[in-house]
């Protein structure tokens, strides 16, 4: 095509130094713009003096020859780009079956080199259809093992490709060298002992970097004591590594611990990481008082902090001391969002015994007061409103009226906006819903009340008293128990705790729903001109002849062989609002009587007298 441009040249039509990069667009057949981005050249009309181009966007564009050279960037066919629109097929199986050769073919022709975030965008969703993250995790370990790449610590920076091959033992510790400061050699070291087991010589790595540690520990070890320790657990950990002695001199953790007055501000400090490594540390330089100080400072610290306490705690033994803490501190409401948080996200049975409405008036107080201190973290409410069973397993042992508590305070709480209000309400109300009334400011309606004698509603309130205050404490403390055996997939007397407390709340709710309906009477004032509550019904069998009498009495009153019945009965249902001389039609079990009320008197209970429960 040169001539035909020279052509073109000729008449005017092109300048001379567009010749050249003509003939690479039209060699290479691909192309960039800044604007459109990748195209395909379609056709190329030397008499009109145009070409054609495939765009995403703009699907057979043409334009002026001069104009296609001076705007276009030529591209190899062997290009990711071009590769994409002419083998789309052979890269989707060279991901799948040869990572490094992908990315390679990504780099090349990107210069040599590329960020991860460019390579992503390059190759999702086009080459990579499914999990970027997992293929990328895969890629990357090859790609530390392969002597061709140098990728870089820091995720913003490209990824080489070099032509000559070095090893990982090499490039790491050329790494390590070039690393500014004891944060960055951290890094670094902590990449070395992840490639240990492919070095070609650990312990000549192990020594350089352990030197190349030293001073920079002793240099932070009062400014950044945080620091200093993050050296000194990467020291340690190569020398575990590779068998190396301790030096002379070195700057130890417990000197270190020596020189922090509190170490709340130290483990804070300390990567997330390498914070249970500072637990272990702590305790085994201060193996008296490490316990003491850790409970101190489980109240001070991070959610992830105080759940890596809690957890070095119940590991060597102290789960009693940090549960006794723990309640102290609820009781008191005293304990911090930050711990609350773990807490509420734990919520494991060993903590069973003190999951109960008391934490959720202590999550109110902290939030309450973090918004007093001006503290800007919502993580605490958040999670109430996210975690739909959280509020109801918390409250699900309180009595009715400790539940109503909770629903006024949550009422009052300047913590939630209406909304969200509305919808913690709506989740106590539909496993409580005796609170409806409290809520929606309505009384019950007379037609749901249960009327019940004196002495039945005694009965169920003594049995929801047993029921709160002993067996659902007891149930807690046995789920608790037995979570300690272990294995909880073969663990009977788990499931045995865990199947008695579902019957244990059914139980609770059923009665919370029926207290709250009933309606206490001793029947003394029942008017006898037609039956009703609290009398005696005289009756005759109009076939048999044979005389019958039913005491109609209140909702959870019953005693057949006695004559008593609750009036919520069939039988007793027919006979309500019938008047003395009228004749009622009973059909039970398959058979119907025709009965005839002789007369109606007042129930008297003798004092002797015991109404059976239901």
């Amino acid at each position: 095509m040169r001539e035909e441009f020279s052509k073109l040249v000729s008449v005017g039509k092109i300048r001379p130094n567009q010749v050249e990069p003509l003939v690479l667009l039209v060699n290479s057949g691909y192309c960039t713009h800044r604007s459109w981005g990748f195209g395909k050249i379609t056709t190329v009309d030397t008499i009109s003096a145009k070409v054609s181009i495939d765009f995403p966007s703009k699907p057979g564009h043409g334009m002026d020859l001069g104009f296609a050279a001076d705007s276009l960037k030529p591209i190899d066919s062997s290009h990711i780009m071009a590769k994409k629109h002419s083998d789309l097929a052979g890269l989707r199986k060279t991901a799948a079956l040869h990572h490094l050769d992908l990315i390679k073919l990504v780099l090349q022709s990107f210069d040599g080199r590329a960020t991860i975030e460019q390579i992503q965008q390059i190759l999702v969703p086009d080459v990579i259809t499914e999990d970027w993250k997992k293929w990328w995790e895969a890629a990357r370990k090859e790609l530390k093992k392969d002597g061709h790449f140098q990728i870089p610590l820091k995720k913003t920076e490209a990824i080489v490709y070099q032509a000559v091959e070095s090893s990982l033992q090499k490039r790491l510790l050329e790494e390590f060298r070039a690393a500014k400061g004891l944060k960055a050699r951290i890094a670094a070291g902590y990449e070395i002992i992840k490639g240990m087991e492919d070095l070609d010589n650990k312990v000549e790595a192990a020594t350089e970097v352990i030197a190349g540690l030293n001073p920079e520990i002793t240099s932070h070890q009062r400014t950044q004591p945080a620091l200093a320790l993050e050296g000194i657990f990467i020291r340690e950990e190569l020398r575990a590594a590779t068998g190396l002695p301790a030096q002379e001199g070195e700057t130890g953790e417990k000197l270190i611990w020596s020189q922090i007055g509190k170490p709340t501000n130290a483990l804070e400090q300390v990567a997330s990481t390498k914070q249970k490594r500072a637990l272990i540390s702590y305790k085994n330089c201060h193996p008296e008082e490490w316990p003491e100080t850790m409970l101190a400072t489980i109240n001070h610290v991070s959610t992830k902090l105080s759940g890596e306490i809690a957890g070095i705690l119940i590991h060597e033994g102290k789960l009693d001391r940090l549960k006794d803490f723990l309640a102290r501190l609820i009781s008191h409401h005293q304990a911090s969002s930050e711990l609350l948080l773990w807490l509420a996200k734990e919520r494991s049975d060993s903590f069973a015994d003190i999951l109960g409405p008391e934490v959720f008036r202590a999550m109110l107080t902290a939030m309450e007061r973090d918004q007093f201190n001006e503290k800007r973290s919502n993580r605490l409410r958040d999670f109430i409103l996210d975690d739909p069973s959280l509020l109801v397993e918390l409250i699900g042992s309180a009595d009715l009226d400790v539940i109503k508590d909770l629903t006024r305070a949550l009422q009052l709480s300047p913590c939630f906006d209406d909304m969200d209000k509305r919808s913690l309400l709506a989740r106590i109300v539909k496993t409580y819903p005796a609170v409806q009334s409290l809520i929606s400011g309505e009384s019950t309606k007379q037609d749901s009340n249960l009327f019940v004698s004196w002495e039945s509603l005694e009965r169920r309130k003594t049995e929801y008293g047993e029921l709160v205050q002993k067996k659902i404490p007891a149930n807690s403390k046995e789920i608790a128990i037995a979570r300690s055996y272990g294995d909880l997939r073969e663990n009977h007397e788990y499931k045995a705790a865990k199947e008695m407390q579902k019957f244990l709340m059914r139980r609770k709710g059923e009665l919370e729903s029926q207290l709250v309906r009933a309606r206490g009477m001793d029947f003394s004032q029942a008017k006898t001109d037609m039956v009703s509550i609290g009398t005696v019904v005289h009756l005759t069998d109009l076939e048999t002849k044979a005389k019958e009498t039913y005491s109609v009495l209140g909702a959870w009153d019953s005693d057949p062989d006695k004559g008593v019945i609750s009036y919520l009965t069939p039988v007793a249902q027919a006979f309500i609002n019938q008047k003395p001389g009228a004749e009622v039609e009973l059909s039970l079990e398959g058979v119907t009587r025709r009965l005839r009320i002789d007369s109606i008197e007042n129930y008297q209970p003798t004092p002797a007298a015991e109404v059976a429960p239901a």
